[in-house]
């Protein structure tokens, strides 16, 4: 009798781990680090204080002092121009968690499961933005209640939308570079006012930047947040394009208007990048 047997199948050996599919990894990391930085409603409300403070009491403030702006009164003027300082200061206090997250939080264990290591700095980036768009249509919202004057079309809402969103993920980009790059919470934030409160007075925010001397008007024209207020009051004041001619000098509002939303957006992808490499180069020191 022949007894016939049948080759048993070798046993596969586990490989590495592929990576979490983006769009369920980013939707999961997302919604971990919006449950970090707003835990209670109280979290939530306070931040929400500062576009409110800024729109009943500072910009009306400014527009009993301020200078005369071409074809709009300051106070609209002003009150976008706040959004020029809550941004920036929004994008990077947001950077404060990644550096919590480092010392002290779930990073270790984010860093060895299986997900794209870039995921976690877009989930940081998507939660920011969804904080600073709100503060900004409290901003925005407020300052309507209190009296600005706004004269807001669909292209003109456009730009606006373009222009913030942009500014949001560019200072993200450096927020998340500067956390990855210093050793502590103090080291961050003493790096914070220098870079998101100092170019808001050189930047137009309030007054024009014709007003500067010579070389620091040349330099805030290179300044990234000098287009996105231009572009900003360019959507939001009935197309006034004063601040837009003050950089490019130009008679076609349209074209201004593109060429400053192209600096920004280049500004924001540029930072992002650079986000998203020193993440990387951070995480396997």
């Amino acid at each position: 009798m022949t007894t016939i047997t049948a080759p048993v199948p070798a046993t596969a050996r586990p490989g590495p781990m592929a990576p979490a599919p983006p769009r369920g990894a980013l939707g999961v990391l997302a919604r971990r680090r919006f449950a970090l930085s707003v835990r209670t409603p109280r979290e939530l409300l306070v931040p929400l204080l500062a576009p409110v403070m800024f729109a009943l009491v500072i910009a009306p403030a400014l527009d009993s002092i301020g200078p005369t702006v071409p074809g709009v009164d300051y106070m609209s003027s002003a009150a976008v121009g706040i959004a020029g300082l809550l941004i920036p200061l929004n994008a990077m206090f947001a950077g404060i968690g990644a550096v919590v997250d480092r010392e002290g939080g779930a990073r270790p264990d984010l860093l060895a499961a299986p997900v794209s290591r870039p995921l976690l700095v877009l989930a940081n980036l998507v939660v920011a933005l969804a904080t600073t768009t709100l503060q900004v249509a409290v901003l925005i919202g407020a300052s309507v209640l209190r009296g600005a004057e706004l004269d807001v079309s669909a292209s003109g809402l456009a730009w606006f939308v373009g222009a913030a969103a942009a500014l949001a993920v560019a200072m993200y980009g450096v927020a998340e570079t500067i956390a990855n790059k210093v050793g502590s919470v103090e080291d961050f934030t003493a790096a914070l006012p220098g870079i998101a409160i100092v170019p808001f007075f050189f930047a137009g925010s309030l007054f024009p930047i014709s007003a500067l001397p010579t070389a620091l008007t040349a330099v805030a024209k290179v300044v990234p947040l000098t287009h996105a207020l231009a572009l900003m009051r360019y959507g939001l004041l009935g197309g006034n394009s004063s601040g837009l001619y003050d950089i490019w000098g130009m008679s076609n509002a349209t074209a201004m208007a593109a060429l400053s939303l192209a600096v920004v957006v280049a500004f924001a992808t540029v930072m992002t990048l650079v986000a998203v490499r020193v993440f990387r180069r951070s995480a396997v020191q």
